[in-house]
């Protein structure tokens, strides 16, 4: 089992109070993509949203491994003093959740995947990155500007908006808040999984499975169970990916539920 390395002090933000939700963003994302969900959530929870490390206002770092990934989770639920903590991550951060409750189980309550598995996949972030890289940054002044650079190369407006996001405005001018150079040398980190095996999470562990999407596959199924024997499934009818941002009430009330069920 992978050993956890030094970790760094996430950006986070803690509203509520009752059972401690932690709830982690994938790869461009960052906590303020939760926030509204956060709010209405922590209505009856406690609920920590938090940037991963180079992303939005959380320290950048050259390590973008899930086991560095998971180091910084467990830093922030000991930080906080609020294990175990019901753990919620969509994509990356579904991963980086999976490998916390691989390698520090007494952390987590329960485990929440938003349509991720654990295995590996095809890096296609790849013209992202390289249309945020090409956008002249130090001749810009405003936000719209910098979106027409990226039109050609993300046409997509819902992707396009996404990855705008991540452009800050500092004193200097605008700037990338994530970590760019980190994010591009640690994707083939990003893009696989730890070797977990041998191990496994025994508690209560949710797959939310977007209807539309194809990033949970029956055939990733034999591994799921290998890892977390047991995890059962909810699919989102009429969702990609993005489960969460097309179908966000489905999603707090399945984060809701499940934290309830594992109180």
């Amino acid at each position: 089992m992978p050993a956890l390395p030094e970790a760094v002090a996430l950006n986070h933000t803690d509203l509520g109070d009752g059972t401690p939700i932690v709830i982690l963003h994938g790869l461009f994302g960052r906590l303020r993509n939760w926030q509204g969900m956060q709010k209405q959530l922590a209505r009856d929870a406690r609920i920590i949203t938090a940037d991963l490390r180079n992303h939005g206002e959380s320290p950048w770092a050259d390590d973008m491994s899930y086991v560095a990934m998971a180091a910084d989770i467990a830093k922030l639920i000991n930080d906080l003093d609020i294990a175990p903590a019901v753990v919620v991550g969509h994509s990356m951060g579904g991963k980086a959740a999976m490998a916390l409750a691989l390698s520090e189980p007494d952390l987590v309550r329960s485990l929440m995947v938003i349509d991720i598995a654990p295995v590996d996949y095809q890096n296609d972030y790849g013209p992202y990155i390289n249309a945020m890289r090409a956008v002249p940054l130090n001749k810009l002044s405003r936000r719209g500007e910098a979106e027409e650079y990226l039109k050609s190369d993300i046409p997509d407006p819902g992707i396009r908006a996404f990855i705008m996001q991540n452009l800050g405005e500092t004193d200097a001018g605008l700037a990338w808040q994530a970590n760019i150079d980190a994010i591009d040398h640690g994707m083939p980190h990003i893009m696989t999984f730890p070797d977990f095996d041998g191990t496994s999470f025994d508690k209560a562990t949710r797959f939310v499975i977007g209807g539309t999407s194809d990033y949970v596959k029956p055939e990733h199924r034999p591994k799921i169970m290998s890892l977390f024997p047991n995890a059962s499934h909810t699919v989102i009818k009429d969702a990609g990916h993005w489960v969460h941002a097309e179908k966000p009430a489905d999603v707090m009330a399945e984060i809701s539920n499940f934290a309830a069920q594992s109180a």
